[in-house]
């Protein structure tokens, strides 16, 4: 089994023409096959603690994975490709000399693993002699012999293919009788089974599972061959096949689907063919400074760069700079106690539990039992995301949870929990927002983006853009793109909708490290006002 194979998968749109797939391709009644026994996986596991301690390992905890995928991609009223992958093996990370180690096997029998075990304790060794200062870990208590899973009521995996072409099938039809000249619509479709053992105590069993339904639609004005596209309102969710199987009864004033428990694919396929027309004759945006009134289907990537990316505390600290850029929020401004990130309306919290999300789990990928803090209170930075190694830096005890590795032949590391904006204390709909701005424009859906390597300075679209006049919408706008820096636009914040508006968006495919890993975070929000914002208009002009 080749340890980590990318496949190229054609006509995938929605940008993403390499997905990263660990595993070998395998038949679709693979996907329903049972894994390893808790029993076998435990006996395994023991093997390589023992193995381990006895090469002089100070600590060792050791990951057996079994990752499934299926990734089913549609054109028009044609299946272009249906993809099923799977992926077994065992990762062994230790401490010896005070320094970290890792290998992994996928030769899962006694003498694999001994093998695997040895080398990471060699490489922990050989490493020392480089290693400035011992790793610190902050304690965790053993958690015994324990499991999580994700609470579905319909695993995915065993929906028969046909009825998941049928939906698609559905959908594009929706949208092409609906005066849309091209479609792609997509699931994909993770199963991630993870066994954890540490030389602390902990023996935990887990069983994750999310779902992304995207899909973009495009109209074309066949007079001058101009177009006009709209992707999907889905979010990619931490949930089983149940989040598909929702029928729209609710509306925004903007004509697009709320989604919280279900989302109805057919129905947004509809509206998004009505609304890549609409978009084809909308009025060109005049620039200048607007209030934003921004849609959590849109808030949740600006929320993503501008607030989980700049809080990694890796990043912060410059493991990350080579790859991905720093951060502005340096520690001397979280030590002080008084760094205004935003406005007193701003409250930001880091989440690893809350259901529903695609980085919900029971426990991290270092045996940490996960849950929630603060980032930004009442506008002011007051903490980051940080794991076992790194805490100690913060002066903190303990970790925060927040350990991941995509598959059990990569490391694990520091990545991004669910980051999210609390919701407004009063009771305020979307309509009484949008009837206090005079100048405005209302956005739904994500959009392109472009941020600086310190995550400071920014500039976001998005799908669906409403000029607001006088309290009123007046009207769909093009070309519209917002630009700021991240401390400047969280302190314009001065209106949150309440509880009842919060929703999840997310990322499916969020990349970090060296060698690269993808992870899944969600980011919630309702929906929220920004003053004063500085709105460019995006259409290029020929010769």
């Amino acid at each position: 089994m080749d340890r980590r194979k990318f496949l190229q998968l054609s006509g995938a749109g929605l940008g993403f023409s390499m997905l990263p797939l660990s595993g070998i391709a395998v038949a679709e009644s693979k996907l329903t096959q049972s894994g390893l026994d808790v029993a076998v996986k435990k006996e395994l596991a023991d093997a390589a603690l023992n193995t381990a301690t006895k090469l002089g390992a100070s600590y060792a905890d050791v990951r057996i994975g079994r990752y499934l995928n299926q990734y089913v991609i549609t054109r028009e009223m044609k299946v272009q490709n249906v993809v099923n992958t799977e992926s077994i093996g065992m990762g062994v990370r230790v401490i010896a000399n005070g320094t970290w180690g890792f290998a992994a096997t996928n030769d899962m029998t006694s003498d694999g693993i001994a093998r695997a075990t040895a080398q990471a304790v060699a490489t922990a060794k050989a490493n020392s002699k480089q290693q400035k200062e011992p790793v610190e870990l902050a304690p965790v208590k053993g958690h015994g012999e324990v499991s999580w899973r994700t609470p579905i009521q319909k695993n995915a995996m065993q929906i028969p293919l046909a009825e998941k072409v049928d939906l698609l099938m559905e959908v594009n039809k929706s949208a092409l009788d609906a005066g849309a000249s091209f479609i792609n619509s997509m699931l994909y479709l993770v199963n991630e089974q993870k066994y954890f053992a540490s030389t602390d105590g902990s023996y935990i069993d887990q069983d994750v599972h999310r779902l992304w339904a995207p899909m973009q639609v495009t109209a074309v004005d066949k007079k001058d061959g101009g177009f006009r596209t709209r992707n999907g309102l889905s979010q990619p969710v931490g949930r089983g096949f149940e989040y598909l199987d929702g029928r729209a009864e609710d509306k925004i004033q903007s004509q697009t689907v709320l989604y919280r428990d279900s989302y109805d694919m057919v129905e947004d396929a509809r509206l998004a063919a009505e609304q890549a027309q609409e978009k084809l004759t909308a009025k060109s945006v005049t620039p200048g400074k607007y209030d934003l009134v921004l849609d959590p289907s849109h808030l949740w990537l600006t929320i993503h760069e501008s607030v989980g990316h700049p809080l990694e505390l890796d990043r912060v600290l410059g493991y990350e700079a080579n790859y991905a850029g720093t951060s502005f929020a340096t520690i001397d401004k979280w030590r002080s106690g008084k760094f205004q990130y935003g406005s007193d309306k701003v409250n930001l919290f880091a989440d690893k539990v809350q259901p529903g999300s695609l980085g919900a789990v029971g426990y991290d990928d270092e045996g940490v039992q996960t849950g929630n803090w603060d980032l930004v209170k009442d506008g002011v930075l007051v903490n980051y995301q940080a794991i076992r190694d790194q805490v100690h830096m913060l002066d903190q005890k303990e970790s925060h949870g927040c350990c991941y590795a995509d598959s059990w032949s990569s490391v694990q590391f520091q990545r991004m929990a669910n980051v999210s904006l609390l919701p407004g204390k009063e009771e305020l709909s979307v309509d009484d927002m949008i009837k206090d701005v005079e100048k405005g424009i209302y956005i739904v859906g994500a959009g392109s983006f472009s941020i600086d390597q310190q995550r400071y300075n920014f500039q976001f679209g998005g799908q669906l853009f409403y000029e607001i006049k006088e309290g009123k919408i007046a009207g769909m706008l093009e070309d519209v793109a917002y630009q700021s820096n991240t401390q400047e636009f969280w302190n314009s914040c001065s209106q949150i909708c309440d509880k009842r508006d919060y929703r999840l968006g997310g990322s499916f495919f969020d990349g970090k490290g060296q060698p690269g890993q993808v992870s899944a975070v969600s980011h919630g929000s309702s929906t929220t006002r920004f003053d004063g914002v500085n709105v460019i208009n995006t259409k290029r002009k020929l010769g």
